[in-house]
């Protein structure tokens, strides 16, 4: 059914898979596509009331897909992959279930992003995780300024994403940007501990308190995710990203200047 992600349905539970584990689970406008509609199809699903994320192969996820921004035989149509990461942050944030995040390896930029819009973040001791849009000359996407704020606050969610810094598991868990550190190798086993315990657990009073604490916060989200697009599509036009862009793909330090 999808070509980017795996859905399984194991009773009420539903398991999704970043699954391009070649291209280190990076989301092309085609995974963008499918999580936006993953998430909406989760939406009217009244049989599921836990769903898990996580990653195919070494990663969570790298993020957006650099080198196919980077690629002038077939440039992405910004408007459209922006409509579908706000659908991906919207989708995700509406949910009636509960929501797992399970990080192994990285979660970086639009990765990241998608995690921080679970209700739980289980991650490894040495993942990587990182806001760092900043390197290619870009703002946060898929709700990061909503999610990060919500869980560190605006002036550490600000030096987050100007730093782009990269932490591990344990930084993450202090600053409470993931919600438990679990040894290497051990995130998948964590998080099915985690799932046992939801689903013995009165979880329809849960998911009632998470609809009356995110709906008041939707129509906010609604205006970050359109202001990030504008943004967006702002930087992309700019000599930064560009430079962004080409020092990834040369694998060397970028040099900007402010345009």
């Amino acid at each position: 059914m999808y070509k980017t992600i795996e859905l399984k349905k194991e009773g009420r539970l539903a398991r999704l898979t970043l699954n391009r584990p070649e291209s280190m689970n990076a989301m092309d406008d085609v995974m963008m596509k499918e999580l936006g509609d993953v998430f909406e199809a989760l939406k009217s699903d009244k049989t599921v009331q836990v769903v898990v994320v996580n990653g195919a192969g070494r990663v969570f996820s790298a993020g957006g897909d650099v080198k196919k921004m980077a690629d002038p035989n077939n440039p992405l149509d910004i408007g459209k992959v922006m409509n579908d990461v706000s659908r991906i942050a919207k989708g995700l944030y509406s949910l009636p279930q509960i929501t797992i995040a399970v990080v192994h390896g990285a979660a970086a930029g639009l990765g990241y992003s998608l995690a921080l819009g679970c209700d739980y973040i289980v991650a490894e001791e040495n993942s990587k995780l990182a806001m760092n849009f900043i390197g290619i000359g870009l703002v946060p996407d898929g709700g990061g300024h909503f999610f990060l704020k919500e869980r560190v606050g605006i002036p550490q969610a600000k030096q987050l994403i100007w730093s782009g810094k990269v932490m591990n598991g344990n930084e993450a868990l202090e600053k409470g940007l993931i919600d438990e550190v679990v040894s290497d190798g051990q995130a998948e086993a964590f998080g099915d501990v985690l799932i046992t315990r939801l689903l013995a657990s009165p979880i329809a009073s849960m998911i009632a308190t998470k609809n009356i604490l995110h709906k008041q916060k939707l129509e906010e989200l609604e205006s970050i995710l359109a202001m990030e697009s504008e943004a967006q599509v702002d930087m992309r036009k700019t000599e930064d990203h560009l430079e962004g862009i080409q020092a990834f793909v040369g694998k060397r330090k970028p040099v900007f200047k402010g345009k």
